[in-house]
């Protein structure tokens, strides 16, 4: 396991390296909003995470409630610790982008509603985690409503295709509407951060099973 981890995060750390280069050097520069257009590409690939994210909340949280094996439990706990400290990154980098783009930090359009009623559904699910003490109880509860917050994933990612809506649309039916070099910094980014989700989720989940032995030993001690 302790390789397997070594190995990740190695692929991990030269995967960002190789996304910096290609957002700062190999892609162009956007010609209306200049440099500034760069933020679009680890705006997009931090977006995409916490959808990532709250997917494995959403399926971990099935397979707990059928097998009752608390290992799914604790991956999904990781999952949405991650997803929603990426998403309040995505919320900050979005509002940094909205300013000079729309004239505005926040505007209540579909995606960025849409977006924060996710964040508050995944916060309560934490805040749900923290009011239960006993630990299969716990898990239960917090399976079920993962499971239900889960709605809020598909309706944000549709928004600005279901609702009219000044967010931009770069991903469509006819393909992605960017120069071919800004194609494939988006995509390096992507894998990137895909990466960097699967690195963080690993060692956050080694952490938690440390804490939850630590815990049990104490629980004997004090029993």
């Amino acid at each position: 396991m302790e390789r397997k981890a070594q190995i990740l995060s190695g692929v991990t750390f030269i995967a960002m390296l190789l996304a910096i280069y290609m957002v700062f050097i190999y892609a162009p520069i956007e010609r209306k909003m200049g440099i500034l257009q760069k933020i679009f590409y680890f705006h997009v690939s931090t977006a995409w995470i916490p959808y990532l994210a709250f997917l494995v909340v959403f399926l971990c949280s099935i397979v707990f409630l059928w097998r009752r094996d608390k290992r799914w439990d604790t991956i999904a706990f990781c999952s949405a610790e991650i997803g929603l400290v990426i998403d309040t990154l995505v919320l900050i980098t979005g509002s940094i982008w909205a300013k000079p783009a729309w004239g505005v930090w926040w505007t209540w359009e579909p995606r960025l509603t849409t977006s924060l009623i996710m964040w508050l559904l995944y916060a309560g699910y934490l805040l749900l985690r923290r009011s239960v003490e006993e630990a299969m109880r716990r898990a239960r509860f917090a399976a079920v409503y993962g499971i239900a917050a889960f709605i809020s994933v598909p309706i944000s990612f549709m928004s600005i295709r279901w609702w009219r809506t000044i967010h931009p649309v770069v991903i469509k039916p006819t393909g992605i509407e960017l120069e071919p070099p800004m194609i494939t910094a988006l995509i390096v980014c992507l894998v990137a951060f895909t990466l960097f989700y699967f690195c963080l989720l690993q060692q956050r989940y080694r952490l938690k099973k440390i804490k939850d032995e630590i815990e049990d030993i104490k629980s004997e001690l004090g029993g």
